[in-house]
C-alpha cells in the first residue's frame, strides 16, 4: 500500500513538473506582450499597450506577417494539390514496384534532410535564379514535405470504396470527374489535415528562407525574429513578446477552425 501511494505520488509530481515546463512559456507569451517592463521571467504584467504600438510601427514587422503567409499559403495549397493527384494515381493504378516506391521516397525524404540537402538545394535555386524569391523558398518546402503528404493522403484515398467510383463511371463520369466529385469529398479530412499540416511546417521553418532570402523585406516571420534587437544590440523585448504572440495566432486559429469542421485523424475511416 505504502509503494502505491509513493509511486502516485511521484506520478504526479512529474505529470506537474512537465505542465509547467509547457506552462510557463505560454504564460509569458500570455503576459509579456502587455508587460510596460518586459523581461525574460514570469510575473503579473504592469498593463499597457505600448510594446502593441511600437510593434505595429516597426518597419518589417507586419511584412514579414504577410511574407509568412503568402510562403505558407501556396506550399500548403501546392502539397494539398499534389498530394492529392499522386495518391489517387497511386491508391488506382496498379504500377509495378508501386510500395517500394512509395516507401522509399519517404524514407528518402526521412533521411536526407533538409540541413543535409541545403548546399544542392542552394545551387539548384542560384542556378534558377530563384534566390531572393517567396516563390522558391515556397517551393523547396513543397518539395520537402510532398513525400509524407502524400504517404498520409494514400491512406485517406484508399478507403474510399471502389464501389462510388464504378457507379459513377456507370453514369459517364471521368477520371477527373470522379476524383474532384467522388474522392476528394469523401477525403475532405485527410485534405485538411494535410494542409494544416504542411502550413504548420512551413509556418515555423528558418533555415530554409533563411538560406534563400536575402532581402530584410521578403523575410518571413520566423526568420526576421531574430533580427528583433533594440540599438545597443540586446533583445528587444518590447517588440518581442508582442510579436511572438501574433506569431503564433494564425496557426491556433487555422487548427481550432479546421478540426472544428473535419477533425484530425491520419487515416481513412469509410467502411464499404
Amino acid at each position: 500500500m505504502t509503494t502505491f501511494v509513493v509511486r502516485r505520488i511521484g506520478f504526479y509530481v512529474l505529470i506537474c513538473a512537465i505542465t509547467l515546463f509547457f506552462a510557463v512559456p505560454m504564460l509569458w507569451i500570455a503576459s509579456a506582450p502587455f508587460d510596460a517592463s518586459p523581461g525574460l521571467g514570469v510575473h503579473w504584467p504592469d498593463w499597457t499597450f505600448e510594446n502593441v504600438r511600437k510593434t505595429l510601427e516597426h518597419p518589417y514587422a507586419m511584412r514579414s506577417m504577410v511574407n509568412s503567409l503568402v510562403i505558407c499559403v501556396t506550399t500548403a495549397v501546392a502539397v494539398t494539390a499534389f498530394a492529392a493527384l499522386a495518391s489517387y494515381a497511386l491508391s488506382r493504378v496498379r504500377i509495378p514496384g508501386r510500395d517500394a516506391l512509395l516507401y522509399g521516397l519517404l524514407l528518402l525524404s526521412s533521411v536526407v534532410t533538409g540541413t543535409a540537402a541545403m548546399v544542392p538545394i542552394f545551387v539548384m535555386m542560384f542556378q534558377l535564379g530563384l534566390i531572393d524569391s517567396r516563390f522558391g523558398v515556397a517551393l523547396v518546402m513543397t518539395g520537402g514535405l510532398l513525400p509524407a503528404a502524400i504517404f498520409i493522403l494514400k491512406d485517406f484515398v484508399d478507403a474510399v470504396p471502389k464501389s462510388y467510383e464504378e457507379s459513377a463511371r456507370v453514369f459517364g463520369a471521368s477520371t477527373g470527374q470522379i476524383l474532384r466529385d467522388v474522392v476528394l469529398p469523401v477525403a475532405r479530412p485527410g485534405l485538411a489535415t494535410i494542409m494544416v499540416w504542411a502550413f504548420v511546417n512551413s509556418w515555423g521553418n528558418f533555415l530554409v528562407p533563411f538560406l534563400l532570402i536575402r532581402s530584410i523585406e521578403l523575410q518571413p516571420g520566423a526568420v526576421l525574429m531574430q533580427t528583433l534587437t533594440d540599438e545597443g544590440g540586446s533583445v528587444n523585448l518590447q517588440v518581442l513578446p508582442v510579436f511572438s504572440l501574433l506569431f503564433s495566432i494564425p496557426v491556433v486559429v487555422l487548427y481550432l477552425l479546421v478540426n472544428s469542421r473535419y477533425g484530425f485523424r491520419f487515416h481513412g475511416g469509410i467502411k464499404s
